[in-house]
């Protein structure tokens, strides 16, 4: 791991400055916004400089074989920012296992873009959960949401103990103030919020709506990369994790907590947003999904979707993800002789796919920006007709992929739909029907037609 030092800033009324980034993918940074208040050559000195406190964030068991952690120098310890709790409810947020009795997880799937409501719609109050998987409280499985976002949270701040949280934009701009510094992000980019990290965010370009994953089991990682080498694919140097900032400011606030499915909110007297410098590799992040380097097939056949894996969040059986995430970028087909769209296939992976913006090769109609679909466990899927018609007859000749660009949400676990993915999102009902018209092709005789 490389280290990296670099100083921020902090503006005269204390509220936190505009961004910068530290390049490098789990590296241990170190970063201060005032000279001299990251202690040398020790994490816990009898007296920080400033009459900071010194504390350590972790997001593994001390004991793990690659523990990550990062050491904080703050204001006030984060007991001061922890008071009393109640009980709070957000009602369109689902925590697995939520299985509702009245509706049909099994099936093909495929939802418009959800509409903005006219309505004031924080990053609490926006946020729709279309599919949970395994179960929060063992720490496995995920959950895929879409957010709804129109105003800023204002002196309102939001942890979740439950989860890393990733986080892909289709439309508006969005800050995250974090304790750690500050990340803005947009449509082409993604956030990756670490579990137990405080936050607040605000609309920078409004209205904002993307989509979002909840990772409940071990952090993301970049994919091993094996034949492929060290180079192509999410390049470590593309990802920036924000350089410190903090705020110091006297204010009534609230702090909400995602703990256990459960929502709880607390009162304190200030930000929380206050630390001063911080060391270590447990941090946010930002990449932009435009530094994507792909790999592909060069002569023949179309590989598995997992050669465009961007991140994935490891589980308890070698070679199977708890979540990987997959990127469908903009690129060159080449292939020779070779049916170049996706293929028809079953998975014992759960596929959630996200439009951010363009056409999606294997579905001309229907799959638009800011739509998802929906593949579960071992339920069959490909192109279309319309689809598989032009693959099989097209003029093989190199052809670029462009203006294109969707994700995929694919985890070990199946997806069970919320009773908002099922009643009020905006479900389109005949998408099974786009296999119907597929004909028979057999005639018993050995010639290609």
């Amino acid at each position: 791991m490389n280290a990296h030092h670099v100083s921020g800033l902090r503006q005269a009324e204390g509220t936190l400055t505009e961004p910068g980034y530290m390049p490098g993918w789990g590296n241990d940074f170190e970063t201060e916004a005032l000279p001299g208040a990251l202690p040398r050559g020790m994490n816990s000195p009898q007296k920080c400089n400033y009459g900071l406190y010194g504390e350590q964030l972790s997001g593994t068991a001390f004991t793990a074989e690659r523990p990550e952690r990062t050491w904080c120098y703050r204001i006030r310890p984060s007991v001061k920012h922890s008071a009393r709790y109640t009980r709070t409810d957000l009602p369109y947020w689902k925590s697995a296992p939520h299985i509702p009795q009245d509706v049909t997880s099994l099936g093909q799937y495929r939802w418009d873009p959800v509409p903005h409501t006219g309505k004031a719609l924080t990053w609490l109050t926006g946020m729709r959960t279309m599919t949970t998987a395994g179960d929060v409280n063992t720490q496995v499985g995920m959950a895929a949401h879409i957010y709804l976002v129109t105003t800023s949270m204002t002196d309102a701040y939001f942890f979740s103990a439950d989860s890393e949280v990733l986080v892909v934009p289709q439309e508006g701009r969005l800050r995250f103030a974090t304790e750690l510094g500050i990340i803005d992000v947009e449509p082409k980019e993604i956030a990756i919020i670490p579990r137990g990290l405080v936050y607040r965010v605000e609309v920078l370009e409004g209205p904002c709506r993307g989509f979002v994953c909840e990772n409940y089991g071990q952090t993301f990682d970049l994919p091993a990369r094996g034949p492929v080498g060290a180079n192509c694919m999410a390049n470590p140097r593309d990802f920036k994790a924000p350089v410190a900032a903090f705020e110091d400011r006297e204010v009534t606030s609230t702090l909400t907590v995602k703990w256990a499915g459960q929502f709880h909110v607390t009162e304190i007297g200030q930000s929380p947003l206050d630390v001063v410098a911080w060391h270590g590799n447990y941090a946010p992040y930002k990449y932009d999904l435009r530094t994507y380097c792909p790999v592909g097939a060069i002569l023949f056949d179309h590989p598995d979707p997992s050669i465009f894996t961007v991140l994935t969040a490891p589980s308890g059986v070698p070679g199977t993800a708890n979540i990987d995430f997959v990127l469908f970028r903009e690129r060159w087909m080449v292939a020779e002789n070779t049916f170049r769209p996706p293929w028809y296939h079953k998975n014992i992976m759960s596929e959630l796919m996200g439009n951010i913006y363009g056409q999606y090769d294997a579905k001309p109609q229907g799959f638009v920006p800011g739509g998802m679909s929906l593949h579960n466990m071992m339920l069959p899927h490909g192109p279309d007709r319309e689809a598989f018609e032009k693959a099989s007859n097209a003029n093989l000749g190199p052809d670029k992929l462009d203006r294109t660009m969707s994700f995929m949400f694919e985890t070990r676990f199946p997806q069970h739909l919320t009773e908002f993915a099922g009643k009020e999102a905006p479900l389109q009902d005949d998408y099974i029907d786009c296999w119907d018209s597929l004909e028979k092709k057999f005639d018993g005789m050995p010639g290609k037609k």
